[in-house]
This record gives structure tokens, C-alpha cells and sequence, in this order.
């Protein structure tokens, strides 16, 4: 196969989630010398795009994204420790996790997977996360973005405790803070003080990068 081939392949099978076709193209990619970051950003991460363009126009529902994010979700495993040692640059670094009390996680799981797509580096604390664990884990690795997941509404109130714990803890402001989740709206988000809102896996990159994008801004700005 040509590098065209392999490019126009791995572009193809993300988009309809053929994770096994996914992994064995990029390992044929890498075994003819083809750069990981060529793969990510010339494949892989513009088939995700179309995959969440779709979604927002009603081509493709939560089942399509979520094949075609676990298709990818495989090659990256193969591509991140190569990534890392190109040092190829991540634009943000955002830490996840579905609130204590929620043991959801697939919509959550899909965002850190479009999330890394779009190039963030994803820390997932996983489901049923304390407040003084986000507060230990921000302290820790030092996020751009927290991200507070919750799929039932009556977990929705741990939003507000975990932003009480991160102004307790003096990281509110050295931090954006999103929520999300199927019951959650614009209008909670606004009331519980959080900085973005999403409605999906696709909206949340777009959120993201536009909250990443005006706060160093304000610093470039001496805000």
C-alpha cells in the first residue's frame, strides 16, 4: 500500500469503526517508516471531525460515535508513546471524571476519546470521584480544564460541591471548569457557577478549545 492508501484507509475505517482494519493500518503506516503525528493529524483526528460533523447534522447518532471513537481509541494506545517521544505538542491538558455517587461512564469516555483526538492530553479519574480527590488529582497534574460528568440528576448537586472544594482549596481560578451529562443544561451549568457547558461528545472539543483559546488570551493580556 501507498502512504496515500494508508492515510485514505485509516480516514475510511475510523469513520465507520472498524477498529481491527483501524489498528492493523496503522501498524502497516508505522512499519513503512510513516511519522505517528502524520497518521493522528492527517487521518485519524480529521475522520473524528466528519464523525462529530455528522453527528451534529443527525447523520450519525451515539452508537456510530462511539464505534468509530473506540476505533481510534485503539490505534491511539499504539500511537501515544510514540507521540511522546516525538514530543509532539498538546494543546490543552484536561482532567475527567463522573461525579461521586455516578457510575456512568460511556459518554464520558467518548468525550476523552474525541477529547485526545483533538490533541488535549486526558487524566480520567474514572467514575464515582470525590471532590477531594479532584482537589488532590488538579493539585497533582496541574489541568487547563476539569471536566464533572454526571448522567443522573441526582448526582447533578456534586457540581456545585466540587467547585465549593476547589475554591476551599484556593485552584478555582487556575482552572476552567465543564460540566456535562445527559440530564445537564446551559442553564444548571450557569446556576452551579461552571465556566462551559457541552451537549455532546463534539460540542465539548469545540467548548474546550474556545474557553483554552480565551483564557490565554487574557493571560497573553496581563489579565
Amino acid at each position: 500500500m501507498t502512504r496515500e492508501e494508508i492515510l485514505t484507509g485509516l480516514y475510511e475505517q475510523t469513520l465507520v469503526g472498524n477498529g481491527p482494519e483501524v489498528l492493523s493500518l496503522t501498524e502497516q503506516g508505522l512499519g513503512m517508516g510513516m511519522e505517528p503525528s502524520t497518521l493522528l493529524f492527517d487521518a485519524l483526528i480529521p475522520s473524528l471531525e466528519e464523525v462529530g460533523a455528522r453527528f451534529e447534522r443527525g447523520d450519525f447518532f451515539v452508537p456510530e460515535m462511539l464505534i468509530a471513537g473506540r476505533a481510534m481509541a485503539g490505534a491511539m494506545e499504539r500511537l501515544r508513546p510514540l507521540l511522546a517521544d516525538t514530543g509532539v505538542e498538546t494543546i490543552g491538558k484536561f482532567l475527567m471524571g463522573t461525579v461521586k455517587g455516578d457510575v456512568h461512564d460511556i459518554g464520558k469516555n467518548l468525550v476523552n476519546i474525541m477529547l485526545e483526538g483533538a490533541g488535549f492530553e486526558v487524566i480520567d479519574l474514572g467514575v464515582q470521584v470525590a471532590p477531594e480527590k479532584f482537589v488532590s488529582a488538579i493539585e497533582e497534574h496541574q489541568p487547563d480544564i476539569v471536566g464533572f460528568s454526571a448522567f443522573l440528576t441526582t448526582t447533578m448537586p456534586m457540581f456545585k460541591a466540587n467547585i465549593n472544594a476547589l475554591e476551599k482549596a484556593g485552584l478555582r481560578d487556575q482552572v476552567i471548569v465543564m460540566v456535562g451529562g445527559a440530564p445537564v443544561t446551559q442553564e444548571y451549568a450557569d446556576a452551579v457557577g461552571a465556566d462551559g457547558y457541552a451537549a455532546d461528545a463534539s460540542a465539548t472539543v469545540k467548548r474546550a478549545k474556545d474557553l483554552l483559546a480565551g483564557k490565554r488570551a487574557l493571560v497573553g493580556a496581563g489579565a
